[in-house]
């Protein structure tokens, strides 16, 4: 089976010390059944499954067969949840080895909801059906908004019920990832207190991600400023497209700068900074508008656990870490800014940007309305509803905007080019989802196909789109769950 598939796995994690991670098989389960498999991924990966039947798939993606060359671990790392510190782990996710590609790519291969590990602690190491489709669904169109993320190859139900709040199906989801290395995982190795621990991390995650500071004087402090960069990059990214995570726990931070854990995770209808859809974010500590901030606060957690490594004095490297720390705040406006002119069409910059940009958003918090379909109207993108832009306010925003949009001195189609380069027509409105996800409980994947087909192209207006437009019209609040 492996030649046919094309395997091709180098596995340098595993090699690492038995300190950052277990060795362990999945369980297996009583009657696997592959429910999707994504191609489009799977030929990037130069892996190849035309040639091995269902059954044979169903029993690899459950983890009954593992593939030759594979070498199954769980991961430690460490975490703060919700502010507070816990030593975690990999408690239902298996890494199954690290697939290069014909371009010497290096991907990590997990299966998520593979059975009991030694950080299990109290839970079955299992998942339900709904949330793995869920990731999939989610990650995979943060991808096709070139957005980084993790990825997913596949779903397979098990044939087995799980116990939650009530019986669900049980599933196994195969996420691919540049690597699962974590904020956390730098907290769980300074933790234990051992420099040499630590200096290895560093040095395979450098080697891993990061060659371009291999022979840096100081890979610790460099390391940092290019995950300031990433993190930065990453949560502007976020905020561009309206995606609130939901669970930014510094073991969802990854070291390579993909967004990671789709759990609690929703994108934004009525704007709202203060939106929060966690069932378990009680606080809004996680809330659309707090997702910078805690981006800092993670990045200040992972330069504690650099302070070894940056200078043999304490206080020394405390001050160059916080010095870089501190070029976060500029750092992230600049970008958030620049972000906002491209939504907005607008080119070279102007000080009263932020004014027209600030504007905008406070007349839609103020009238609840759609954060994506604003965008959308003002590229002459027609939607359902168009009769909240006809209110006074918005007009008078718009002259402004017009007015600001002459100081491109440029073709007209150039805005509107810009803005439909980042400001997607569809999202995966969160009733849109649980909706395909009910069918796929009873066994009909079809809405859910043809959903994946739409978010391919979030950017192209395609036939058959209107219907993934509109917002829920019912009063109920949105809330999403961990599915742990």
């Amino acid at each position: 089976m492996n030649n046919t598939i094309n395997w091709n796995f180098d596995n340098s994690y595993s090699r690492l010390s038995n300190a950052f991670k277990e060795h362990i098989k999945p369980v297996a389960v009583k009657n696997p059944e592959l429910v999707l498999l994504n191609e489009d991924l799977a030929k990037e990966l130069n892996l190849d499954f035309t040639k091995i039947d269902k059954n044979e798939l169903s029993a690899l993606f459950c983890g009954n067969n593992l593939p030759e060359g594979s070498n199954a671990i769980a991961q430690a790392y460490a975490g703060h949840q919700f502010g507070h510190f816990t030593m975690l782990g990999d408690g239902r996710a298996i890494l199954i080895g690290e697939h290069l590609t014909n371009k010497n790519k290096r991907y990590d291969i997990q299966f998520k909801g593979s059975g009991k590990t030694a950080f299990s602690r109290n839970g079955d190491g299992r998942a339900a059906l709904g949330p793995m489709l869920r990731e999939y669904i989610i990650s995979e169109v943060m991808h096709n908004l070139g957005v980084p993320s993790t990825r997913s190859l596949a779903v397979a139900k098990t044939g087995e019920t799980i116990m939650r709040d009530s019986p669900l199906q049980g599933a196994i989801l195969t996420r691919v990832a540049s690597s699962h290395i974590r904020v956390g995982t730098f907290q769980y190795v300074a933790a234990r207190d051992k420099k040499d621990e630590l200096e290895i991390l560093l040095n395979y995650v450098v080697n891993r991600h990061y060659p371009e500071i291999e022979n840096s004087k100081n890979k610790a402090l460099d390391l940092l400023k290019i995950l300031i960069d990433k993190q930065i990059d990453l949560v502007v990214n976020w905020m561009r497209v309206g995606f609130i995570h939901g669970v930014m726990n510094t073991d969802n931070m990854t070291i390579s700068g993909e967004t990671i854990d789709y759990g609690p995770c929703a994108f934004m209808d009525t704007y709202d900074p203060k939106t929060v859809y966690s069932s378990i974010d009680k606080m809004g500590r996680y809330a659309y508008c707090n997702q910078p901030a805690v981006t800092k606060w993670n990045l200040s957690r992972f330069a504690e656990c650099l302070i070894p490594l940056i200078h043999r004095n304490n206080e020394t490297a405390i001050k160059s870490a916080t010095e870089l720390i501190n070029t976060f705040g500029e750092k992230y406006e600049e970008k958030w800014l620049n972000m906002m002119r491209k939504k907005l069409g607008l080119l070279g910059i102007d000080n009263k940007d932020k004014l027209l940009i600030v504007d905008l958003l406070t007349w839609m918090h103020q009238n609840k309305v759609d954060y994506t379909n604003t965008f959308c109207h003002l590229m002459n993108f027609k939607q359902y509803d168009e009769e909240i832009y006809k209110d006074n306010n918005f007009k008078n925003w718009k002259k402004n905007w017009q007015e600001r949009l002459k100081l491109n001195n440029n073709n007209p189609e150039k805005h509107i080019k810009l803005m439909r380069s980042v400001n997607p027509l569809v999202i995966p409105r969160n009733h849109k989802v649980e909706k395909s996800l009910e069918k796929a409980y009873d066994n009909n994947f079809e809405p859910l196909n043809k959903f994946l087909e739409i978010l391919k192209k979030p950017y192209m207006q395609q036939e058959n789109i209107s219907y993934y437009l509109k917002m829920d019209s019912s009063s109920k609040e949105y809330k999403t769950f961990c599915g742990t």
